[in-house]
């Protein structure tokens, strides 16, 4: 019997815990590794030989686990390239000298990427013994294959919530306002799509459809005009059709190579105030709120991210399950609910899965019910939260151990 390990990387979620908790637990009920290792911080940990044994974890550490946000066992945005010889050669040295058969990488589109490289390498090189599954997560929703993404859901219901609460905030001024929510989502715009959930936004300006400024500083006239107020969310990945970004803050590495945002709404309040349009508006940019509000978890997130990391285990235990990743499908029934599938993780890494454009009403008014009914379900339930001294209480980050 070998051993295997989990790892993290990429940006953080709410739930991306459970996924790891899901991993552990499944080998505790059907012990197929020895020992279950963490790698801390990611590829770059595991180079490094960082591990933490997670084999023998309480039920108590399991369960705040699941509620603790961020990742537990410390992220990293190292980029493995397949040029680089000698990190595959130094990762599956590592992998020998600990008897590791599977290693489980929790991450998003680069990650997924990572798991396609190694398994490559490993085919290549016919190396039978080394096994590569991916865990999807990522709050920006945009994996391809699978239906939905763990963490999206938990970032979408924290968006609504705070898109309602801000709204009711606003309105009780009868001052003339223009208030402006910022969401992730670099490439996509699930996340300031989510904000409508609320059923109070106004105008929602998202990535996949080209910024027009005249359009747009008209409809916020309409709705200054009839209420004197209007609610606006953009996403950070906002863009001229030029492809050129809103956003005001642009910078050109997060070490994948992608454009780091920030400042889309400080853009637009400029435009509304030099335009005069609206004599007021305020910027609330959700930031790193959105992805580790954890008091704000889906229930239905928490629950598929932990089945999700059962699921990859138990599949593992198929000595030809290799670059692999496993994902969600919505079952087809009146009632909302899911099974877990594994799709070669080629056919997720290096794509984006774009809000459908067909889903966007006309002149930024909102989305439509086909979108409300893709996101309702999965922001629905709240898991009973442990409190210590006041406040949630979570599992210390192996890291810090």
């Amino acid at each position: 019997m070998g051993n295997c390990i989990v790892a993290q990387s990429g940006g953080p979620t709410s739930v991306i815990n459970a996924t790891l908790a899901g991993v552990v637990k499944g080998n505790q009920l059907n012990p197929i590794y020895k020992t279950v290792y963490g790698g801390l911080n990611g590829i770059e940990g595991i180079l490094q030989e960082k591990f933490v044994d997670l084999t023998h974890m309480s039920e108590e550490e399991n369960y705040i686990l699941r509620q603790t946000p961020s990742s537990a066992l410390g992220s990293c945005r190292y980029k493995l390239k397949r040029t680089n010889v000698a990190d595959f050669e130094r990762l599956f040295e590592v992998l020998e000298k600990y008897d590791i058969d599977t290693m489980f990488y929790i991450g998003g589109n680069d990650s997924m990427d990572t798991v396609y490289a190694l398994s490559e390498y490993a085919a290549a090189h016919n190396i039978t013994n080394r096994r590569f599954v991916g865990c999807p997560k990522t709050v920006d929703n945009d994996l391809m294959v699978t239906d939905h993404c763990p963490g999206y859901a938990s970032a979408a219901k924290f968006i609504a919530t705070t898109a309602l609460q801000t709204w009711l905030d606003v309105n009780v001024y009868t001052r003339q306002e223009v208030f402006i929510l910022e969401t992730m989502g670099r490439d996509a715009g699930w996340l300031a799509a989510s904000a409508c959930l609320s059923g109070v936004v106004d105008l929602v300006v998202l990535p996949e459809i080209p910024f027009n400024k005249e359009t747009f500083l008209a409809e916020v006239k309409k709705c200054i005009d009839e209420k004197n107020k209007c609610y606006v969310v953009v996403s950070e990945g906002a863009r001229y059709a030029d492809g050129t970004y809103l956003a005001a803050g642009e910078a050109k590495n997060d070490g994948f190579g992608h454009a780091v945002l920030g400042g889309a709404a400080n853009a637009v309040k400029d435009l509304i105030l030099s335009s005069g349009t609206a004599s007021r508006c305020k910027v609330q940019d959700l930031s790193t709120a959105q992805r580790c509000h954890a008091t704000e978890q889906s229930l239905v997130d928490v629950e598929e991210s932990f089945k999700l990391g059962m699921s990859a285990h138990m599949r593992s235990a198929n000595p030809t399950f290799t670059g692999q990743m496993v994902g969600i499908k919505r079952k087809d029934s009146e009632v909302y609910d899911v099974e877990y599938f594994a799709t070669a993780a080629s056919n997720v890494a290096n794509h984006v899965k774009n809000f459908p454009v067909e889903w966007a009403k006309p002149n930024y008014r909102g989305v439509t019910d086909e979108a409300i009914a893709y996101m309702r379900p999965l922001i629905q339930g709240q898991p009973v939260i442990t409190y210590k001294n006041g406040v949630p209480a979570f599992v210390k980050p192996y890291y810090f151990k």
